[in-house]
C-alpha cells in the first residue's frame, strides 16, 4: 500500500507496472463460417482495423489472426496444424453440426474456448434447448453489429487474465450475472465498448507515446457468471476491486431455477458493503419496488431504452463518464470533472462537505481506479483527513500529487480527413468510426465481389460497379440523437409528423459539414440518402424497405444542397422512429433502442432529362425462382425489371418479369393481350428542381410519374420499347411503326443490345455462392452515356433472401402423403402459410366438366366473406382453374377467388389436364404469391385425403361442392426449391383462428 505520508516527504511515486498486465491473449481465431458471414462480421477490415488498433496501442506486436473455414472437415484440420486460441462457429456450416463439431474439438484440445454464434429468433432458441451444449464454453447473438467479435475476444480475455492482474496491480471489475444469451449478447458489446472508449480517454495520461499504449492494459475487466454459485464465488474473490454487479433476478441457483437468486445476491452484496453499486435487471416490473427496498438499482428488461439506461447506470454509478460533486444535504450537484486534469484544477473549489462525502465512499478512488489511476486512486483510498493539519492540507497534498501525472495537450478522437483525400476515383468511403450498417455492407460487399471476381468484367463494353457512395457511420446518429436530446420523442408515441419535425429542426454534427461540402462539390449527380442501420439487410433479419430513401437534386446551388442534403439524412434518421419501423421492431422480436442507423449518400444512377433525371430502367434479381415455368428451374432464378427508378418495382407496379437462362421467354408477353394488359404504362423520375424538395414523411416528394410518351421524347425508350399494332393485333419491335408504345425490353433481352441477362445471371451466381444462400441483388442501368463510353451496369444492393416464411428446414420429401391433407410433388411457391382453417373442393365423384360453369357463381359467393374478412382458404379441384376453356376446368376469373391462399388442381382417373401455366391466370400466382399445387392421386402422383373432408361438417354443401371448416388453422410448407408442398392437418399445428361470420346467401 502506499503511504500518503511517504509521497508526501518524498515525491515518489512507484511506477505501475502496465507491462506485466494482460499477458495472455488470444493470437489466432478459428472463424467457420460462410463467406458472406465473414464478411459481415469483418465489415470490410473493420473488425480486424479495431482489433489492430487496440492491439498496437496496448504495444503488443502481433494482432489476432482470423483462419476463416466454411466446413468442420478444414476447421479439424486447421486445428491439427495452428496454435488455435479460440474458435467461433456460426450455427450454419459445411459438414457436421457445430455441436457435435466442438464434442470434437474439446477431446483432443479441451482448453481451446469454443464460441457458438448464432442469430437471435424463436426457431433457433428452441433448437438450443434441444442440443447437447455441454463442449460449447459461450453461446451468443449476432444482431448485425460486429462489435459482438471484439466482446467475445475481450471477455474470454478477461477471464485468461483477471486473477493476475487484480493482484498485480488492482485492476478493477465489473460482475454482469446473466443467464440468458439474448441479453449478455447486448450488454457485453455496450459495455466493452464503453470501457474501450474511456479507455482511449485515459490512455492521454500517460507522459509519452510508450506510457500511453501501456495505460490500455489497465482497463477494467468484465466478468460474466451465469449461475448464482458462479457469481457469490467472483464477488468473493474480488470484492475490494470491482467497480459494480449488474445481476438478473431469475438465474440457477443450485442447478434450479431460482426466481430470486438476483435478489438474495443483491442481499448479500449490501450486507458486506453497502455502498457497492448494484443493478437489477428482470422482465418482472413488480420487483421494482423490492430493488429500492434494498437500495439497488433497477432496470426493466423490456423497457424501449434498455441498452441507453444501462448505460446510464454504467456511467454513474461505475465510475465511467465525468465525476460528479453533490452536495451531501441534499444531493445537489456542486462541481463536476471529466479529466484528472479538471480534478486538479477545480479541487479548491469543491467544498469540504462534499469532498469528505465522497472521499469517506471512496468515489473519487474508484473513479480514478476505473481510468488505470491506480497509484492515485491507492492514496485516495487510503487518505486520512488526520494524516495533515488540516482538509486544506489535504487538497495541497492531492494537488501536488496529481501535478504528477499532468500530460500534454490531449489529442482527443483522432479525426479522419475524408475531404483532403475525397475525388472522384474513390468508390466507397466512409465518414465516421461506428458501424456502417446493413445497406452499406451489402455494397461494399459488392464492391469486394466486382474487384475478387473476374467473371463480372468478362463483358465486351460494359463497365460493372457500384454508384459513387459515403457513408455516414452509426457514431454520427449516435451524436445526432444525444446531443439533441432526441430519445424522449423518438421513442414517444407522437406522430410521425411531429417527429420528423423535432428531427429536421435538430442540428447534425458540426464536424461533418466539411465532409458533407466536399461531397457534394465532387458529385456532379444527384443524391440518393438512403438508410443504413445496423439490423437492415442484415444476414438473418428482413429488414429492407422498412426506412425512408430520400433523393435530392443536385445543381449548382452548393448552400441549398447542403441544406436539403442535412435535412434528408434528418428524415432518414426519423424514420427509424416511425410508428411504423416501431410496430416492426416489436413484429419481429428487436429492441428498437438496439437499432442505429447508418447512412449512405449515393449518386443517383441516370441521365438527365429536362427537369427530371432517371436510369434507363432497374431492377431486381432472386437467385431462386418459387414459380417456374417449364423448362425453368427454380435455381435458374428470376428477374423483375422496369424503365426509371427503381420505386416502380418496389411498389408493385407491373414490370416484366424473365428467367435470366430464358431471358426471351417472358410470360406477360407470351400473347398480345396479356403484353397490352400486363407491361408497363408509367415510370418514376426524380425532379430535379430544388423547390420540390422538402422535408415530409413521404419520402416520393420530389418523384415524378411520368408516361411513355415522355420516354419516348427522352430518348429512353428507344431501348425497351415496342409497339402494339392495332390493325393486325400484334406487337412489333422498336418503335417504327404507329400504335400503343409497351416496354417490352426487346432490344435489351431478344436482340442482345445490352447483356442483361448473362450479368446479372452471373452476378447472382457469385452472390449466392458468397452469401451460402439465395440473394436478391438490386441494380440499375444507364444506357445513355456519353459517346464513346460503355454502358453501366450498377449494382445496388445485395441481400439473403432470409423471410422466415420462406425458411423450409424439413425434409418435405421424407413425409408420408397419407399423414398429409395434400402432398404434391409438383408445388410451385415458398415457405409456410399457418393461418388456414377453411377449405373449398370440388365432390370428384360428382364431378362433370359439363357442369363447370355452374360453379363460378357458387365460388365466386363464397369466395366473397373470405375476402371481406381478410381471411384465406383452401381451394381444390379437377382440372384447370381459371381456363376460359369449360371443358378444361372452372372458369372462374381472379377476382373471383381472390381470397385463395392455395390453388391445388387434381387430376381424375379420366379427366387429366396440363397445369395452368402459361396464363394469366399463372402472372396472378407469381405476383401475389400464392400457393399452387398439382396432383394425380389416380396415378399415383400426388395425394388428396378427401376421405377426411368428406367427414367434416360442412360450411356449405351442394351436389357439386362443399366448403369445410378444420377443426383448427392447417399448415402449408412449400419448398420452392424442390417443388414439393405439403397441407399438414390440424394436429400439427396448435395456432387457432379466430371465427369469423360466413355471410354468403347462394340462391
Amino acid at each position: 500500500m502506499t503511504n500518503p505520508q511517504n509521497i508526501q516527504q518524498t515525491g515518489y511515486f512507484s511506477e505501475t507496472p502496465f507491462g506485466h498486465l494482460m499477458q495472455k491473449r488470444i493470437h489466432k481465431v478459428l472463424l467457420i463460417c460462410s463467406g458472406y458471414d465473414a464478411f459481415m462480421l469483418d465489415e470490410d477490415g473493420r473488425i480486424d482495423e479495431q482489433i489492430f488498433n487496440e492491439y498496437v496501442s496496448l504495444n503488443l506486436r502481433y494482432p489476432p489472426h482470423f483462419i476463416h473455414v466454411e466446413t468442420s472437415e478444414e476447421a479439424l484440420e486447421v486445428l491439427g496444424s495452428e496454435q488455435i486460441d479460440l474458435v467461433i462457429t456460426m450455427l450454419s456450416i459445411g459438414g457436421m453440426d457445430p455441436f457435435s463439431m466442438a464434442k470434437k474439438v474439446k477431446e483432443s484440445y479441451e482448453k481451446i474456448p469454443i464460441v457458438v454464434l448464432t442469430p437471435f429468433s424463436r426457431e433457433v432458441s428452441v433448437r438450443m434447448r434441444r442440443e447437447d451444449t455441454s463442449a460449447i464454453d459461450y453461446i451468443f447473438c449476432w444482431l448485425g453489429n460486429a462489435d459482438i467479435m471484439l466482446a467475445i475476444i475481450k471477455l474470454i480475455e478477461d477471464e485468461m487474465n483477471v486473477q493476475h492482474d487484480v493482484e498485480e496491480v488492482g485492476v478493477q471489475a465489473i460482475l454482469l450475472v446473466e443467464d440468458s444469451v439474448r441479453f449478455y449478447s447486448s450488454y457485453l458489446p455496450l459495455i466493452y465498448r464503453i470501457i474501450l472508449t474511456q479507455a482511449k480517454k485515459f490512455m492521454d495520461e500517460g507522459l509519452n507515446e510508450h506510457q500511453k499504449m501501456m495505460r490500455m492494459r489497465g482497463r477494467p475487466k468484465i466478468m460474466l457468471a451465469r449461475t448464482y454459485e458462479e457469481a457469490i464465488a467472483i464477488y468473493e474473490k474480488y470484492e475490494d476491486n470491482l467497480l459494480g454487479i449488474i445481476s438478473d433476478v431469475s438465474y440457477a441457483k443450485g442447478g434450479v431455477k431460482d426466481t430470486e437468486a438476483g435478489i438474495k445476491l443483491a442481499r448479500h452484496v449490501k450486507e458486506r458493503n453497502k455502498y457497492m453499486p448494484f443493478l437489477l435487471q428482470s422482465s418482472n416490473r413488480s420487483l421494482e419496488k423490492v430493488a429500492k427496498d434494498l437500495k439497488v438499482a433497477f432496470l426493466y428488461k423490456h423497457s424501449s431504452s434498455l441498452l441507453r439506461r444501462l448505460k446510464h447506470f454504467i456511467n454513474k454509478y461505475l465510475a465511467f463518464g465525468d465525476f460528479v460533486f453533490v452536495d451531501p444535504s441534499n444531493g445537489q450537484e456542486v462541481g463536476r470533472v471529466s479529466s484528472l486534469k479538471e480534478l486538479q484544477e477545480k479541487l479548491f473549489q469543491i467544498p469540504d462537505e462534499s469532498l469528505f462525502y465522497h472521499f469517506q465512499r471512496d468515489h473519487v478512488s474508484k473513479w480514478l481506479n476505473a481510468r488505470a489511476l491506480f497509484s492515485i486512486a491507492e492514496v485516495i483510498k487510503y487518505l486520512k483527513v488526520e494524516d495533515f493539519a488540516n482538509l486544506d492540507a489535504t487538497k495541497r497534498f492531492l494537488f501536488d500529487t496529481i501535478a504528477n501525472f499532468r500530460y500534454s495537450k490531449s489529442r482527443g478522437v483522432i479525426a479522419k480527413f475524408y475531404r483532403e483525400r475525397f475525388d472522384e476515383y474513390l468508390t466507397f468511403t466512409r465518414i465516421g468510426d461506428g458501424t456502417i450498417g446493413g445497406k452499406a455492407r451489402g455494397l461494399a460487399f459488392l464492391n469486394l465481389l466486382i474487384k475478387k471476381y473476374d467473371a463480372i468484367h468478362a463483358f465486351d463494353n460494359v463497365l460493372v460497379t457500384i454508384p459513387r457512395t459515403v457513408v455516414l457511420s452509426t457514431d454520427v446518429f449516435d451524436e445526432f440523437m444525444e446531443v439533441n436530446e432526441l430519445y424522449p420523442i423518438a421513442l414517444s408515441e407522437a406522430s410521425d409528423e411531429e417527429i420528423l419535425k423535432a428531427f429536421v429542426k435538430a442540428h447534425l454534427p458540426e464536424r461533418i459539414h466539411g465532409d458533407l461540402y466536399k461531397f457534394i462539390s465532387i458529385v456532379n449527380k444527384p443524391i440518393a440518402v438512403r438508410s443504413s442501420s445496423v439490423l437492415e439487410d442484415s444476414h438473418y433479419q428482413p429488414f429492407a424497405g422498412i426506412y425512408s430513401t430520400y433523393m435530392i437534386a443536385n445543381n449548382d446551388e452548393e448552400n441549398i444542397v447542403l441544406e436539403q442534403l442535412c435535412n434528408a439524412i434528418k428524415c432518414v434518421y426519423a424514420s427509424a422512429f416511425y410508428n411504423s419501423s416501431k410496430r416492426y421492431m416489436e413484429a419481429t422480436m428487436n429492441v428498437i433502442d438496439e437499432e442505429r442507423m447508418g447512412i449512405v449518400l449515393q449518386e443517383v444512377v441516370g441521365q438527365r432529362h429536362g427537369d427530371v433525371f432517371y436510369p434507363t430502367f432497374s431492377g431486381v434479381g432472386r437467385s431462386v425462382n418459387f414459380y417456374p415455368i417449364e423448362p425453368e428451374k427454380a435455381e435458374d432464378g428470376t428477374v423483375n425489371v422496369a424503365m426509371g427508378l427503381g420505386k416502380h418495382i418496389v411498389e408493385g407496379s407491373a414490370s416484366l418479369r424473365f428467367s435470366p437462362k430464358y431471358p426471351q421467354k417472358i410470360l406477360q408477353l407470351s400473347s398480345t393481350d396479356m403484353a397490352v394488359r400486363e407491361t408497363q404504362k408509367n415510370f418514376f423520375a426524380l425532379d430535379l428542381k430544388s423547390s420540390s424538395f422538402h422535408p415530409s414523411v413521404n419520402d416520393s416528394v420530389n418523384i415524378e410519374k411520368l408516361d411513355l410518351k415522355t420516354a419516348e421524347e427522352h430518348g429512353t425508350l428507344r431501348w425497351l420499347g415496342s409497339v402494339y399494332d392495332y390493325n393486325n393485333h400484334m406487337i412489333r419491335d422498336g418503335l417504327m411503326a404507329k400504335g400503343l408504345r409497351l416496354v417490352t425490353f426487346a432490344n435489351v433481352l431478344k436482340y442482345d443490345a445490352f447483356p442483361l441477362a448473362p450479368i446479372i445471371q452471373k452476378v447472382m451466381e457469385i452472390g449466392q455462392k458468397e452469401m451460402n444462400q439465395p440473394v436478391e441483388v438490386e441494380f440499375a442501368v444507364d444506357l445513355q452515356v456519353p459517346q464513346g463510353q460503355p454502358p453501366v451496369f450498377y449494382l445496388l444492393q445485395i441481400r439473403p433472401i432470409v423471410d422466415s416464411k420462406e425458411s423450409i428446414t424439413e425434409k418435405l420429401e421424407e413425409l408420408e402423403p397419407s399423414d398429409t391433407l395434400v402432398h404434391s410433388t409438383s408445388a410451385l411457391g415458398n415457405g409456410i402459410i399457418d393461418d388456414i382453417q377453411d377449405v373449398i373442393y370440388i365432390r370428384p365423384e360428382s364431378f362433370n366438366p359439363a357442369n363447370n360453369t355452374k360453379l363460378v357463381f357458387i365460388i365466386e359467393q363464397l369466395n366473397a366473406p373470405f375476402h371481406r374478412n381478410h381471411k384465406s382458404y383452401i381451394l381444390i379441384g379437377p382440372g384447370r382453374w381459371g381456363s376460359q376453356d369449360s371443358w378444361l376446368g372452372v372458369p372462374v376469373k381472379w377476382t373471383q377467388i381472390s381470397a385463395a391462399r392455395l390453388i391445388v388442381e387434381t387430376g381424375l382417373e379420366n379427366y387429366r389436364v396440363d397445369p395452368s401455366q402459361g396464363t394469366h391466370f399463372f402472372q396472378n400466382l407469381t405476383s401475389l404469391r400464392v400457393g399452387y399445387f398439382t396432383v394425380t392421386p389416380s396415378i399415383g402422383d400426388g395425394f388428396v385425403d378427401t376421405s377426411y373432408l368428406d367427414s367434416l361438417p360442412a360450411e356449405y354443401e351442394d351436389e357439386y361442392l362443399r366448403h369445410v371448416r378444420l377443426p383448427s388453422a392447417c399448415t402449408v410448407k412449400i419448398d420452392g426449391q424442390k417443388g414439393i408442398g405439403v397441407v399438414l392437418p390440424p394436429g400439427y399445428n396448435a395456432a387457432k383462428n379466430e371465427e369469423f361470420p360466413l355471410e354468403y346467401s347462394i340462391e
